[in-house]
């Protein structure tokens, strides 16, 4: 039989291994900044480009995107050449992807960094780099088709229906949250507004996470796991049900971030109990990787390697436990808005996709330099103060959220809150809070010991660019399947495109379900007359407070819990939220909720509070924004975000924004400037804090207001 004799391509693979370490050590850092931020605030520096409302989002898109993106190309590249037995299909898409990718991230951190934010978790970036990011990933995803598809291995092995699925899925969800319309080079509005807005983006970000950050590193696992071991996979057939069972309910899961909010209450249910179901297919991945190490448990004692590894799988089977509990109802009301869920998310990243790449790096340096790791005792230790990085880490953050969650909660023999002031809750946290940076130090520790360890192991010996290898091809091979308990399945692996399309629909059926009746049916988000669009300031204002990144500390939804309302106020209402593009709901209260703030102080309160938070609150940990009195306003960009809002539904009368949207922002400011004078502040019209103080002494009073007096209010902003 002819044996075809063709290359496998590292080069690319340590592109993307080097990628890793490097943006790995960015993103920690960047990371270790912001835990500090929120117990030391002059870590802020009273920069507008270093306050943690703009750090924290570039700490997350650094370590999703930047680490684990680049670790997850890295060991795509390197095992799926293997298993197709065939060089990727196009070097030059190979390079494309690597060089795009890495334009990306350096374009991200340059416009998060300076304000340029859709405030969407995961989603972040603003409408030029999503395109970027679409464009990229079709050359990936080409790229990969076009390599299952020229492959000389007749079935595909479970680790490519990962990447498979991954590759579809993450298209689908990033152009289906993506949608929105520009209103300059760095600003836009999604078309989904409120209530909507929040569903589609928790489709998105919880499914960023499945889809991301656990699907392509579950393929990872089921390649890498049985090399190092040197096993067979423990169940073909537990893979199967892992696989379709985790695309088809991963899906559906995104409303459990959602609970208690002003979703509909069904939505709300059908999450919850997908989210649960979601145990089954997890913890049978977790145990399909834990038992193929059956009769080689004495390796994890002797291979680095494998000790990350095993690590990782538990992790991933913990955080996949966790992330259903969480989800019940009863749960979630104490955990929601807490550190708890940053405890459970780091979990995951530390623990699943921290440790599975640095197991990837350990594995392939010394494969593609032909040499041995430089010092097993170094990669030893990384481990070992990793572990006691993430314990550091995950226990003080696991305390702190139960902690908010039961102070929040506390009412006195009274009735009264036990803690009204939200600044007690925050003071209780401090110490922990220094332990998590203590536990992210120790983990960036193990991290330069790693790459360390890896540059003196390339030092040491020699890159190897191309291995030569030999197989039949695919049209040489004989089409017999043999009959047996998985042979459909068979049959299908070997049919790469029918597979695809099945694994489209499986992932588009959840999303269909929960997404569309939220758009066809009326009484899902039942109108307000009394509620308005905001005034010209006020736009301005908002989007003052997204590029500050203040919804990454402050919410806006006040639950229907007692504990709540007695202190905001009357809880939120989804027919309160249909002008806002984006919504601000939040997923995090470093801070009090903000949605029933408006009318709640004076003028002269909010201008003291943003030049320095400690004077009106002594012990805020909140940073300082005193640029925000200095800059001007930007006017100038009014007409095109009014415009653009009317384009995705704000009822703004066309032209609107070249009649008398200036003169009411003039009026507006007029009258903020005289009521901080009446405070004994000086103040011009035409800085940016006059904006912002309009926008929160807009929030959450329009349902105070006479529906008579709203409509004539609204007509008067129309008109």
């Amino acid at each position: 039989m002819n044996l075809e004799t063709f290359r496998y391509d590292n080069r690319i693979v340590r592109a993307f291994a080097i990628a890793t370490i490097v943006w790995g050590i960015v993103g920690m850092l960047a990371g270790l900044l912001a835990a500090m931020q929120l117990f030391l605030p002059a870590a802020n520096f009273d920069l507008a480009y270093t306050t943690f409302g703009r750090v924290r989002p570039l700490h997350t898109n650094a370590v999703i995107f930047a680490f684990v993106g680049n670790a997850m190309f890295m060991g795509i590249y390197y095992s799926l050449q293997r298993l197709c037995k065939a060089r990727m299909y196009s070097d030059k898409l190979s390079w494309a992807n690597f060089w795009g990718w890495q334009g990306i991230i350096v374009a991200a951190a340059v416009t998060l960094l300076s304000g340029f934010t859709t405030s969407k978790e995961y989603a972040e970036l603003e409408w030029p780099i999503d395109i970027a990011i679409a464009v990229v990933w079709v050359i990936f995803t080409v790229n990969l088709m076009g390599t299952i598809l020229k492959r000389r291995e007749k079935h595909m092995y479970v680790a490519i229906w990962f990447y498979i699925a991954t590759a579809i899925t993450v298209a689908v969800l990033h152009i289906g949250n993506s949608i929105a319309v520009p209103a300059g080079l760095f600003k836009s509005y999604p078309v989904y507004a409120g209530v909507q807005d929040a569903l589609v983006q928790w489709w998105y970000g919880h499914n960023a996470v499945a889809f991301f950050l656990t699907t392509p590193f579950l393929g990872l696992m089921y390649y890498f796991l049985p090399k190092a071991a040197g096993r067979p996979v423990f169940s073909y057939r537990l893979s199967i049900i892992h696989f379709w069972g985790l695309i088809f309910l991963y899906i559906w899961a995104g409303p459990h971030h959602l609970l208690y909010t002003a979703l509909p209450d069904w939505a709300q249910s059908l999450g919850m109990v997908f989210s649960v179901m979601l145990v089954a297919p997890s913890w049978g991945g977790m145990l399909n990787g834990l038992l193929t190490l059956r009769g080689a448990w004495h390796k994890v004692r002797e291979e680095p390697m494998l000790k990350f590894m095993v690590v990782a799988v538990t992790a991933y089977g913990m955080a996949t436990l966790e992330g259903p509990l969480l989800s019940i109802k009863s749960v979630n009301a104490l955990s929601h808005y807490t550190d708890w869920t940053i405890a459970h998310v780091h979990t995951g990243a530390l623990g699943w996709n921290g440790f599975l790449a640095f197991s990837m790096l350990y594995w392939l340096f010394p494969i593609m330099w032909n040499t041995k790791l430089y010092s097993v005792k170094l990669a030893n230790w990384h481990f070992w103060i990793a572990i006691l990085g993430m314990m550091f880490y995950a226990v003080p953050m696991y305390w702190s959220g139960v902690t908010q969650g039961l102070m929040w909660k506390e009412f006195n023999a009274e009735g009264f809150l036990q803690y009204p002031n939200f600044l007690e809750t925050v003071l209780q946290l401090v110490p922990m809070y220094g332990l998590r940076a203590l536990g992210g130090s120790l983990y960036i520790v193990g991290v330069f010991l790693m790459a360390y360890n890896l540059w003196k192991t390339a030092k040491a010996g020699q890159f190897v660019p191309e291995v030569e290898a030999q197989a039949v091809p695919l049209k040489a091979q004989a089409e017999h399947v043999e009959k047996g308990p998985s042979y459909k399945h068979r049959w299908l692996e070997s049919r790469a495109v029918l597979f695809t399309v099945l694994s489209l629909i499986a992932i588009l059926i959840g999303g269909a379900v929960e997404i569309i009746p939220l758009y066809l049916i009326k009484s899902n988000v039942p109108t307000i007359a009394s509620v308005k669009p905001y005034t010209p300031l006020e736009v301005l204002g908002r989007d003052i407070y997204i590029r500050e990144g203040c919804v990454g500390c402050h919410s806006q939804m006040v639950r229907p819990f007692r504990s709540e309302t007695e202190r905001y106020g009357e809880y939120s209402k989804a027919g309160e939220y249909v002008y806002d593009h984006p919504f601000l709901w939040g997923s995090k209260r470093s801070g009090p909720d903000l949605h029933r703030v408006g009318g709640k102080y004076s003028d002269a309160w909010h201008y003291n509070h943003m030049e320095d938070p400690r004077t009106m609150s002594p012990g805020s940990l909140m940073p300082r924004y005193p640029w925000l009195i200095t800059q001007k306003l930007d006017v100038t960009s009014l007409p095109a975000r009014l415009s653009a809002l009317r384009k995705v539904g704000v009822p703004y009368e066309p032209g609107y924004e070249n009649g008398t949207a200036q003169q009411e922002l003039d009026t507006q400011a007029a009258q903020i400037v005289a009521n901080l004078k009446q405070g004994s502040i000086e103040a011009e019209a035409d800085r940016e804090i006059i904006a912002l103080i309009a926008y929160l002494q807009r929030l959450g009073t329009d349902i105070k207001a006479e529906p008579t007096q709203a409509a004539q209010a609204a007509t008067s902003t129309t008109n």
